[in-house]
């Protein structure tokens, strides 16, 4: 044989023993003595220790099917499958206390070979079994589950997961920031028993106090890399009195790319899923919805849409869709609603309008002072600036107690850069048209608030059906408000509002079946005491009342009956809630009217008293003693009020509160000049 072909045949030959005995080596090697070498590695590149405690073992097998399939020499390559037994994953030195981070009792992968070639660690299967895990994260923010890495740059390495496989284990949550304290349970499903679903999960704990449990199902094995195949869920959490259930699919799980499921959602009050959810929500009653949620989730933002639910919110119906969406400098909420139904009692938490029972229901933990009547609850400002928002609200029929003819709400939220508008916030009321704007400032520690308000048109006959139109002449009710306040509930604004609220009545009846229709106590005992139970003829009812710092001051508060003109001053202290007005009665014409005298208003919204001016009437009644002792006819006099025929210039009234109603700038006093209008 040639000296060449010697020297090739021996290279060769050298080439296959290497080959052999490398082949060898590693069906032979006893990985158990690398576990030293891999434990210290892993344990220096993570900065806390690691350890493969029981056997650690290699198999070769032929190759996986793949997606897309393997195709070419590759496909003849084999694949090492290892199985370490029995790891366990330390905690870091701030939680060297609470024992291990993890223990896991196997784990076993395959590796495919191929695409080391190009830096990428593909591992088509992962399976747990018995994985122990607690992560942990203290009131300083240090967690246990962000690992130290000395590497200054990204890896040159990529990880490329294909299916995820666990067995029985269990996962715990103890965040003192976001006050969570819970432990899942997870187990394998007998496969002759699911057909769908692989494992099962039960959830016990706390979240922020309040009881949190719940149980639900998932796809035993988690493909993360195929787009195709849906991985189905199912769950039922109840986190105090909030209960959520879903059910659906969830698409490319390693990028929660899509999720299409049925989501059922209820509670004692919506504003309290913002901590669950993140989205801000207002304050109402026990509410429950149910409707399709469907969310796009990639690396720069997500989209949500919870589309065409439905569900009640206290004894109110309602529907609609909502589009959460987190691109922008905030995320932004969108949507419309409807109510074919809506009761004005459910729109009572808004404001903190609800009784203290009612509150208690609902979780929230301010309450009412039982001596006041104007809501102290404070707006929650701090969490308006978590998203924006436009969302339309139509509600067809509105309901009172004594179903007070309400209908056609028509309003339109905006929140941005934590000022929220209502802009219309207009209720068809009693065949008128009651229309506003609001526009609340939450940038400041003390929220600045404007209002503008129009009633038209206000039919006293719709408005309390109840009257016998027979017996009465109705007329309409009209009136403007415009204010301006400072504070962060609706007594604080209330308190120090500045500005004007005008009104006037033509044409209607007043009587004490009508007031007590109308719930209003104060006017009911004064018409009373002024004309007995009689039903009073009104020609108008007109008033001017302008507002400095929470103080209404009675500038025109005139009542024209056909028997009397009925004269009020005197001011209203909002921030007080304290009343102190004066009712003077004039009659018309030459009439008696038995020791007809000046009323006064006096005490708190809460608690009011009526009473008559006891001065003024003790001296008519001094004239009449004087009188009669020079005359007993002329001691009549005191008691007749001899005015001619007086009546009120309705026309100039009217004209005076056409006058559209102003006001200062939020934060500024009715007494401070403002700019004129140009």
């Amino acid at each position: 044989m040639p000296r060449p072909l010697k020297i090739i045949f021996w290279l060769l030959a050298t080439l296959i023993v290497v080959l052999a005995a490398a082949i060898i080596f590693i069906l032979t090697f006893d990985w158990n003595r690398a576990k030293p070498w891999i434990n210290h590695r892993v344990s220096e590149s993570i900065g806390r220790e690691f350890a493969i405690n029981d056997n650690l073992s290699l198999h070769w097998q032929r190759a996986e099917p793949t997606t897309p399939p393997v195709a070419g020499w590759s496909r003849w390559v084999p694949w090492p499958r290892l199985q370490a037994d029995d790891i366990t994953l330390a905690n870091p030195d701030a939680f060297s206390q609470s024992g291990k981070m993890a223990t896991v009792k196997q784990i076993t992968f395959t590796l495919n070979p191929v695409p080391l070639l190009v830096h990428d660690i593909s591992v088509p299967t992962l399976e747990i079994k018995n994985p122990d895990v607690s992560l942990l994260r203290d009131k300083s923010n240090v967690n246990n589950w962000t690992f130290k890495s000395s590497d200054s740059g990204p890896s040159a390495w990529n990880l490329k997961l294909g299916r995820l496989i666990l067995r029985q284990g269990t996962l715990a949550l103890n965040d003192a920031i976001q006050k969570i304290d819970v432990k899942a349970e997870i187990d394998t499903l007998d496969p002759d028993k699911e057909k769908v679903y692989g494992l099962g999960w039960k959830l016990k704990g706390s979240f922020n106090g309040a009881p949190v449990s719940g149980e639900g199902k998932a796809g035993g094995v988690l493909s993360l890399q195929d787009q195709q195949q849906p991985y189905p869920l199912q769950a039922s959490v109840k986190v105090g009195k909030t209960a959520i259930g879903v059910r659906g699919t969830l698409t490319k799980p390693a990028e929660l790319a899509a999720l299409d499921l049925r989501l059922s959602v209820s509670g004692a009050s919506m504003g309290n899923l913002y901590p669950l959810t993140g989205v801000l929500l207002p304050e109402t009653p026990p509410f429950a919805t149910e409707g399709h949620l469907v969310g796009k989730i990639d690396a720069a933002h997500s989209e949500w849409s919870y589309e065409e639910f439905t569900g009640k919110v206290g004894g109110s119906d309602i529907n609609g869709s909502l589009f959460y969406n987190t691109s922008g400098p905030r995320p932004r909420l969108d949507g419309a609603l409807t109510s074919n139904v809506l009761r004005f009692d459910d729109l009572a938490p808004l404001i903190g309008a609800d009784s203290n029972e009612e509150k208690a229901q609902r979780g929230a933990t301010e309450r009412q002072p039982s001596d006041k009547v104007l809501p102290v609850k404070p707006f929650s400002t701090d969490a308006w600036g978590a998203l924006d928002a436009n969302v339309k609200l139509t509600g067809k029929r509105i309901i009172k107690q004594q179903d007070l003819p309400i209908n056609d709400l028509q309003a339109h939220l905006i929140l941005k850069d934590k000022v929220l508008t209502l802009d219309p916030l207009n209720f068809g009321v009693a065949g008128g048209n009651l229309t506003s704007t609001i526009r609340l400032n939450g940038q400041d520690k003390q929220m600045k608030s404007e209002m503008k308000l129009s009633a038209r048109r206000l039919k006293i006959q719709k408005l309390y059906p109840q009257l016998d139109a027979s017996r009465t002449s109705f007329g309409e009710i009209n009136g403007d408000a415009r204010l301006s306040a400072t504070g962060n509930s609706i007594a604080a604004m209330l308190g120090s509002a500045n500005g004007e609220v005008k009104t006037l009545v033509n044409q209607g009846a007043i009587s004490k079946f009508l007031l007590e229709a109308a719930g209003l106590n104060v006017g009911n005992v004064v018409i009373s005491k002024l004309f007995g139970d009689k039903e009073v003829k009104l020609n108008c009812l007109a008033g001017d009342l302008p507002v400095n710092n929470g103080v209404m001051t009675v500038k025109t508060l005139l009542l024209d009956t056909e028997d009397a003109l009925i004269v009020v001053d005197g001011s209203i202290d909002m921030k007080q809630e304290k009343l102190d007005l004066n009712v003077h009665p004039k009659s018309k014409g030459l009439r008696i009217i038995s020791l007809r005298s000046p009323l006064y208003v006096s005490g708190t919204f809460k608690n009011p008293d009526v009473g008559v001016n006891k001065g003024v009437l003790a001296l008519r009644a001094g004239g009449a003693v004087a009188l009669g002792l020079l005359a007993p006819v002329t001691a009549i006099l005191p008691l007749i009020n001899v005015d001619g025929e007086q009546k009120a210039d309705c026309a100039n009234l009217l004209d005076e509160v056409k006058k559209a109603p102003q006001a200062p700038p939020a934060g500024k006093s009715a007494s401070a000049k403002v700019a004129p209008k140009k």
